[in-house]
């Protein structure tokens, strides 16, 4: 499910074919990243900005810049009009793993110093 912020339930109906496309394009993409154990979500349309979260595995993905930007050339493909995807940081958390040892170098592994 999408998160809709106030602003995008008070749009004016003429921004409304906009909005839904601007979702289905999200909406499509999901199923992928949800696969990989993240997803996105819709934060906010202001003009030709849309604010998106990526969540989960998302976060920390090398190749999270490639799915921005492969959502915002279905975006553009699909309105016909140029738009900016802005990802928008959450409140993520790191939280510890419950037994994780601290890593410490293996003895001679280290370069010899004179």
């Amino acid at each position: 499910m999408l998160v809709e912020s106030e602003l995008l339930k008070q749009l004016p109906s003429a921004d409304t074919e906009r909005t839904q496309i601007i979702k289905a394009v999200i909406e499509e993409i999901r199923p992928n990243l949800q696969r990989d154990g993240g997803d996105c979500q819709l934060i906010e349309i202001d003009g030709n900005k849309i604010m998106v979260k990526l969540t989960g595995a998302c976060v920390f993905c090398k190749l999270s810049s490639a799915t921005l930007e492969g959502i915002q050339s279905k975006v553009v493909e699909r309105l016909g009009e140029l738009v900016r995807i802005i990802p928008v940081a959450g409140a993520a958390k790191i939280t510890p793993v419950a037994g994780a040892t601290k890593i410490t170098p293996v003895a001679g592994a280290a370069s010899a110093r004179h």
